[in-house]
């Protein structure tokens, strides 16, 4: 099977403290990727790797493409006082195309539309990112990383905080993504995440475990 990612006994850290250790792995191409671990057993570090906005400190990484990865955390960076509408924060996922600066086109907000009303949003359009739930940001979030429309979508616990219908509706939505040929990598702490994803990855203490770690969030 191809490989969307491969590490290469890569090393990562955060100051002084090294928090992955000789990582070699093979992201396979067009397929559903989970990554599991403890707290603190580094899960967050190599999805930044991963995404290319965590530079290892040694080893070597190589990608089967040239586009940027649509990274997508569990929580905007944007503070929760700032004016920042929904529909705002999904189409800041056009800025990987348009630039941060340009206005949008005609194609570009219907883009932002269906990836709002694929994630179940749509209706929360002019609410202000800060007043939404846990669960509805999340929703939110993965929107904006659907509108960059990357042929890598990588994800930090997507289906946190959410109830069972939103979780579903992430699965169905990741399922479809995986069909039109997007590798996703995706932490979880679900095992039954783990166990319906093509490929598991788990870590421990910032290694690659032989065996599936039980789940633990971040």
């Amino acid at each position: 099977m191809s490989a969307a990612i491969e590490l290469d006994g890569v090393s990562a850290r955060y100051g002084a403290a090294t928090v992955l250790h000789d990582v070699t792995i093979a992201v396979p191409l067009h397929r559903i990727t989970a990554v599991t671990g403890h707290n603190g057993s580094g899960k967050s570090t190599l999805l930044g790797v991963l995404a290319g906005v965590h530079p290892p400190a040694s080893g070597s990484l190589r990608r089967s493409h040239s586009g940027r990865a649509a990274f997508v955390v569990q929580r905007s960076d944007a503070a929760d006082a700032l004016p920042i509408t929904v529909r705002q924060t999904v189409a800041m996922g056009r800025w990987a195309h348009r630039g941060p600066w340009r206005p949008l086109t005609r194609d570009d907000r219907s883009i932002v539309d269906r990836c709002m009303d694929r994630l179940g949003v749509a209706d929360l359009a002019a609410r202000r990112l800060g007043t939404l739930s846990g669960g509805q940001r999340q929703r939110v979030l993965l929107a904006q990383g659907l509108a960059q429309q990357s042929d890598l979508l990588i994800l930090d616990e997507p289906s946190t905080g959410l109830d069972a219908a939103a979780k579903d509706a992430i699965t169905a939505v990741l399922a479809e993504e995986r069909a039109r040929g997007t590798t996703i990598v995706h932490a979880t702490h679900d095992p039954a995440d783990a166990a319906e994803a093509d490929h598991h990855l788990a870590l421990a203490h910032g290694r690659i475990a032989p065996a599936p770690v039980p789940g633990g969030s971040r």
